[in-house]
């Protein structure tokens, strides 16, 4: 369908309905705008990013296996 004749079929709607397809439109860029501007990536460079690896010469930490079990128990759970 050309927008055309898109067009033309909406302006054949009663006023009513024509209404309720604004509003329709109007839902529909707003749901997606949202969910479209979380999809999108930050511009960061993670390779040279402080956050990434901060904590990698920390000697107190010790193990991280009781993590990695931890994880494994608890997310393994069913939860009724």
């Amino acid at each position: 369908m050309t927008n055309q004749e898109f067009l033309g079929e909406f302006l054949s709607l009663p006023t009513e309905a024509q209404n309720q397809v604004i509003n329709l439109i109007a839902y529909l860029k707003q749901k997606y705008t949202y969910t479209e501007s979380l999809s999108v990536s930050p511009d960061v460079d993670l390779n040279n990013d402080g956050f990434i690896g901060m904590w990698q010469n920390r000697q107190d930490l010790g193990s991280a296996n009781w993590v990695r079990n931890l994880r494994e128990t608890e997310w393994s759970k069913t939860h009724d």
